[in-house]
Formats: structure tokens, sequence, C-alpha cells
């Protein structure tokens, strides 16, 4: 499935959702489908700074792919990191630096999350960013050499 696909099946699933209340226990039951994030990485270093919860996000490069380990303290919070994770992860850097993700303001997001949380999303987008932009330098740098 591409982003884009990805980011049209979050768009329909939140469409389902009768009311806010019921998007936010949605986010909540994504979130809870996370993999366990492993102890080893939940150290200063993978900590996505910008957040009022703690959030930890450990990127991996095979050479093609970026993979992403992710987890936070905060329930709301670790379902808007599963769903990135969903749109991003396993995606080349191309793919995640041209990948936009329309699903926020498409189901309301930014309109319903507090303006803490909101600024929490957007630093775990940017540091996502972040990783895929070095990621992409690392394989051109293989590339010319």
């Amino acid at each position: 499935m591409t982003p884009q696909e990805t980011i049209r099946a979050i768009e329909e699933e939140f469409q389902l959702q009768n009311s806010w209340e019921d998007r936010y226990e949605h986010i909540i039951a994504v979130g809870r489908g996370l993999p366990v994030f492993p102890e080893v990485f939940r150290t200063e270093v993978f900590k996505v700074k910008g957040c009022q919860a703690q959030v930890w996000l450990h990127p991996s490069f095979d050479g093609k792919c970026i993979h992403f380990e992710a987890d936070s303290d905060a329930t709301i919070v670790k379902g808007l990191l599963a769903l990135l994770m969903r749109v991003y992860n396993h995606r080349t850097p191309a793919e995640v630096l041209a990948t936009e993700p329309s699903f926020i303001e498409v189901i309301g997001l930014h309109e319903h999350l507090s303006q803490n949380r909101t600024n929490g999303l957007f630093s775990m987008l940017k540091q996502v960013k972040m990783y895929a932009a070095a990621y992409q330098a690392v394989a051109r740098m293989g590339a010319s050499a």
C-alpha cells in the first residue's frame, strides 16, 4: 500500500466514527496496536523533543527503507504516533519526505486536539522527516562511493 493509499484508509476509518468521542477511542485503540518498544531505546537519544508527553522514536535503515520503533507514555499521543507510523514506517526516505500528512486536517485532528498535543504531533512528524533526510543523504553518499 502506498503512503497515499494508507492516508486514504485512515481518513475512511475516521469517517466511520460518529463523534469525536468515538474518534478519540479509535486513536487509543490504534495506539494499542504499536509493537512493544525495546527498553534499550527508551533513552534521551531517541526521545522526541517538543512533546509534553514522553515519546521515543528509534529509526533504522536497511539501505532502502526506514524502519521505526515508537512509543509514548500517553495513550492519545501513542495513538497519534501509531497513525504516523502507519503512514511513514517501512518507507524509503524519498517517500517519507514527499508525503504530507493530509489526514491530520481531513479528519479534523488539528481542530480537536489541544495545542500541546498538536505541537507534539508536529514534533513527532518533524523528527520522522529529519531521520528521512539524514538517511536519504546517507543513501546518496553510498551511491556515489
